[in-house]
Formats: C-alpha cells, sequence, structure tokens
C-alpha cells in the first residue's frame, strides 16, 4: 500500500473520531487500522483504512452511527459477533485479517465457514476469530466478515496458507461447494 497525504489525513480523522468513540459509555473499543496487503483478486474491497467499533450491545451504537457518517466511509456494516474462536484482540503489534465473504446463500454460508474453520488452526496455528455477520443482510455485500489476529505478519500468513496444498484441496473447494468466496484484506492498527 502507497501512502499518501490523504490517507495520512483519513487516518488521523478516524483516530480523532475512534479516540471521542472510546469515551462513550457501553462501547468497548475502537480501533483504527490500515491495509498493509490487499490481493489482486477480483471484487475484493479496496478499503485501505478500516475501523471497528465494537460495543457491549447494537442499541449502544445509534449516537456514533451519526457522527461517523461525517467522515463519508466507503462502506459502513453494523454487524454482531455470531462465531468466535479465542479471542482477537487489537494489540498494536500484530497484522489483522478482514475477510469478506460474499456468498449466494447466506445463511448456508455460515455451515460453510464452520466447516472450514478447523483448517486454519491446524495448519496456520490460528488461534483467533471474530466472525462478523451483518446485522441487516439484506443491506449488506457480504455474507460476513471474519476478523482475524494472523500469527508471522501479513506477507507470512498469505505464503504460509497459499503454499499448503491442503488449502486448494479442502478450505477452497469447501468454499466453493457452498456457493462462497472469500476476499481478503489485511490490516495493522495505527
Amino acid at each position: 500500500m502507497r501512502r499518501s497525504d490523504r490517507r495520512r489525513r483519513m487516518i488521523e480523522r478516524c483516530r480523532d473520531f475512534a479516540a471521542a468513540t472510546e469515551s462513550r459509555e457501553g462501547l468497548v473499543a475502537a480501533t483504527v487500522y490500515e491495509a498493509e496487503m490487499i490481493p489482486p483478486l477480483p471484487d475484493v474491497p479496496r478499503y485501505d483504512v478500516l475501523m471497528l467499533i465494537r460495543a457491549h450491545a447494537r442499541s449502544e451504537l445509534g449516537a456514533v452511527e451519526s457522527g461517523l457518517r461525517e467522515l463519508d466511509p466507503d462502506f459502513s456494516m453494523p454487524a454482531q459477533n455470531t462465531r468466535r474462536i479465542g479471542e482477537t484482540d487489537s494489540t498494536r503489534s500484530a497484522s489483522f485479517l478482514f475477510n469478506h465473504f460474499v456468498a449466494q446463500r447466506p445463511a448456508v454460508a455460515l455451515e460453510g465457514f464452520d466447516r472450514v474453520a478447523g483448517w486454519f488452526p491446524g495448519k496456520l496455528g490460528v488461534d483467533n476469530t471474530t466472525l462478523l455477520q451483518p446485522v441487516d443482510q439484506a443491506t449488506s455485500p457480504y455474507a460476513f466478515v471474519n476478523y482475524v489476529r494472523v500469527p508471522g505478519g501479513a506477507r507470512g500468513f498469505l505464503l504460509s496458507m497459499l503454499t499448503r496444498p491442503s488449502f486448494y484441496t479442502q478450505v477452497r473447494r469447501t468454499l466453493s461447494a457452498y456457493e462462497m468466496t472469500a476476499l481478503p484484506l489485511l490490516a495493522k492498527p495505527v
């Protein structure tokens, strides 16, 4: 990812927003990320700045959403955590995968996710995942977004994953059978 003044200014605006947001009662955290790697895949999201806002309950995000619109995001997805393995924390010294899944049948896609989720801890040492499912599936282009702290950094993680034959014979084949496509984006907290 190339740096630019425009990107730097947006990161600063998002960081200011996140700092103000975290002080609200009922909110857990607001973390800003900048993209490290966006694989050259068709339809992969091209978001170079991301923000993850976590709250105890959906109702606590109402006031935050109006302020978020002032940032004029390309995409916003209120979501709920429907699957979790371990704790995906927001440590500043790690890379994070935001894997955006599209699916012909979002409800059935969860079964496909469950079938491949075990491959990542066993083969890549991933000890966490937080599955974010849209609150309103009808307005989201994604069935869900999988948020994962990856071991070994962005490049090491992708290289390790893509060089394993079982990634193609098990993971990709299962996703295809469930009519799912994974659109990965790797980012780091700023």
